[in-house]
């Protein structure tokens, strides 16, 4: 499955169930980062496509094709998309892989559970229901309806585009809304690909629309349009602070599901292989670029030098290289400036004092000097309030802590801005 290509391929954004250019005419190049070459031409849509794609939302709602649709025949137009999308998994994966450089393992394995989610919300579809109310007034009738909000607007990051974005489209269109997307510049060519299964599933023109371009241009129009109903986004703190700051205008609903900083906890009673290989695919699986990556270790006073010892021999027999490669256990950095906060991070460590134990740098190996790789890193006796501590890497890096009071544990593992997942 390895990419071989090195061809360009341009793309069209998806607006009213057709295929257009931006209104400006202007586009971006997004780079594989494996290989740092371009290997896809992206629409750089601007605040009139995204107008366009929100009237054309607006209109898909007023139309009687979807409007006046039963609720079982929405849900066997989205079981029919995940049959597509099931269909179709392998190319789905290997777009992904090649725009944000991670394992065409994990994004195959994404891919081919993703079709769940549209079985599942294509069953509910026609299980949307109201309730009679009784009332003191036996002659008044109280009821209420459940009734789609209108235009969702979607805003999805660049490490799991369509798995993230089926968590809340398949919800969407099940209760019978129509759909903005606009996916993050660095990934955008998935949700593409995504169009062209939607398109074929049959879902009437201007139901589903992707609109392609940057944050702070299609992203901030999308988040400040007056007609978007509800706003979903999932990334880091940061980007959710700017989106809520321009939907607050139009007091926007939103969905968020942002970073995380999990603590992984093991005692002096557990199967140290075992939980070495736990903490090894929590953090150095995924590069580690997702929002529940296990980046704090507390280890057990016991158990600490065993551990440690068998953690880096693991860690040093890593094998990085072509994502589109199913040998490869680790790839690279989705972004320049992902690599770079990476090192960032990695120097603010070293200066407040925790120890380097493995990594800390960029791979010298030649095969892999085009691409935006880091090395697996691992630092000990990182303090709680640190840098490295306390905010999300979202790359390889692990810092460990020791403890032996159970009580002192708890506290330092609850010490956290974040709160999104843990393991023992």
């Amino acid at each position: 499955m390895a990419t071989t290509t090195t061809r360009v391929q341009t793309y069209q954004m998806f607006i009213g169930g057709e295929w257009v250019n931006a209104i400006s005419g202007k586009a971006f190049e997004s780079l594989n980062p494996y290989t740092g070459q371009a290997w896809a031409l992206i629409p750089d849509g601007q605040a009139e496509d995204v107008d366009r794609a929100v009237t054309a939302a607006q209109k898909a709602m007023k139309n009687s094709d979807w409007k006046n649709m039963s609720p079982s025949m929405r849900g066997r137009l989205i079981w029919r998309l995940g049959d597509l999308i099931a269909e179709n998994a392998e190319t789905l994966a290997l777009v992904e892989t090649r725009d944000n450089g991670k394992l065409i393992r994990e994004m195959l394995g994404q891919c081919k559970a993703i079709p769940n989610y549209y079985y599942y919300y294509a069953g509910l579809a026609d299980k949307i229901q109201g309730e009679t109310i009784p009332l003191e007034k036996t002659t008044v009738l109280n009821y209420t309806l459940k009734e789609p909000i209108g235009v969702v607007g979607i805003l999805t990051p660049w490490n799991s585009p369509l798995l993230l974005l089926s968590f809340s489209l398949a919800a969407a269109l099940a209760a019978g809304n129509a759909v903005v997307v606009k996916p993050s510049e660095n990934t955008s060519a998935s949700a593409l690909e995504f169009a062209k299964l939607v398109h074929q599933a049959g879902f009437p023109p201007g139901v589903f629309n992707v609109v392609t371009g940057f944050g702070k241009t299609a992203g901030a129009a999308m988040s400040s349009h007056p007609n978007i109903g509800k706003l979903v986004v999932t990334g880091g703190r940061e980007t959710a602070k700017a989106v809520a700051r321009l939907a607050s205008e139009n007091l926007t609903p939103m969905l968020l599901e942002l970073g995380g900083k999990s603590p992984n906890i093991v005692f002096d009673d557990a199967v140290v292989p075992n939980a070495v290989n736990g903490c090894i695919a929590g953090i150095f699986a995924a590069s580690g670029q997702t929002c529940i990556a296990g980046s704090r270790l507390f280890l057990h006073e016991n158990i600490h030098e065993e551990f440690l010892q068998r953690l880096v021999e693991r860690t040093k027999q890593i094998k990085m290289g072509d994502p589109s490669s199913m040998d490869s256990e680790m790839g690279p950095m989705a972004t320049t400036a992902q690599l770079d906060k990476v090192q960032g991070f990695v120097d603010s460590a070293l200066s407040d004092g925790a120890q380097l134990i493995y990594g800390g740098q960029r791979p010298d190996s030649p095969e892999l000097e085009g691409g935006w790789f880091y090395m697996p890193t691992i630092f000990d006796d990182v303090g709680n309030d640190t840098y490295l501590a306390q905010e999300e890497v979202f790359g390889p890096v692990l810092g460990i802590q020791k403890f032996i009071d159970e009580e002192d544990l708890i506290e330092r593992a609850n010490d956290s801005l974040y709160g999104l997942a843990a393991g023992i």
